[in-house]
């Protein structure tokens, strides 16, 4: 027993007990930085998509109302409390009616029209004895945000003639007497550098107090 236990080496001088080298410990710190940066690189993405996504979306929701409300707003349109004609004024990116907008009886003053790329509404409501629609009194607020129609006109007016998708608009200057149909156009688009599309509303508006048949 005594002589196999000297055949044993009792030394650890077989082993290896080195560390890492420097240059390991840089290896392995880079791969490390480019696996955190690749990670926060596709998080940011990720989040980014997703915020243009939801502002995208949010401008179509608000482009989607106001179309509705002004498209109401418009069949409804009549003379004023004062008798003015329903439509006061015709642009390609302003117009200005008058429709009973909280159904009292009133026909307040209702404007659209474009600044920069907003599009603002601004209403009267008459007041006085007589009645008066007082521009002073007017109270205006942003209804669409981000509008990118460029050349196209928002608004676009059509006389008794009007038969569908085929029939040209009028010419400028309006004529406001001959308005029976007006159709609304605007391409929304919240950030041209980051959208990915621009999102598109159309709508026409027969105003029926003015409806020949």
């Amino acid at each position: 027993m005594c002589c196999m236990l000297k055949g044993i080496s009792t030394d650890n001088q077989g082993l290896d007990n080195r560390g890492l080298t420097l240059i390991e410990v840089v290896v392995a710190v880079g791969i490390f930085a480019i696996v955190v940066t690749t990670v926060v690189e596709l998080l940011w993405y990720g989040w980014h998509s997703m915020r243009i996504v939801w502002d995208q979306l949010a401008v179509q929701n608000e482009g989607r109302k106001v179309t509705q409300d002004l498209t109401n707003e418009l069949r409804t349109a009549n003379y004023s409390s004062i008798g003015s004609y329903p439509i006061a004024s015709a642009g390609a990116n302003d117009l200005t009616f008058y429709s009973d907008l909280d159904k009292d009886s009133y026909r307040e003053r209702v404007r659209y029209f474009l600044v920069g790329t907003t599009l603002k509404k601004g209403v009267i409501i008459p007041t006085g004895t007589p009645l008066t629609y007082s521009t002073s009194s007017e109270r205006v607020i942003d209804m669409v945000h981000d509008v990118a129609n460029v050349a196209n006109p928002i608004f676009t007016y059509y006389d008794q003639n009007y038969a569908g998708a085929s029939s040209s608009p009028m010419s400028s200057p309006i004529d406001t007497t001959q308005v029976r149909v007006i159709g609304i156009y605007m391409r929304l688009e919240e950030n041209p550098l980051r959208s990915p599309v621009s999102f598109t509303i159309e709508s026409k508006a027969v105003i029926r107090n003015l409806k020949n048949n």
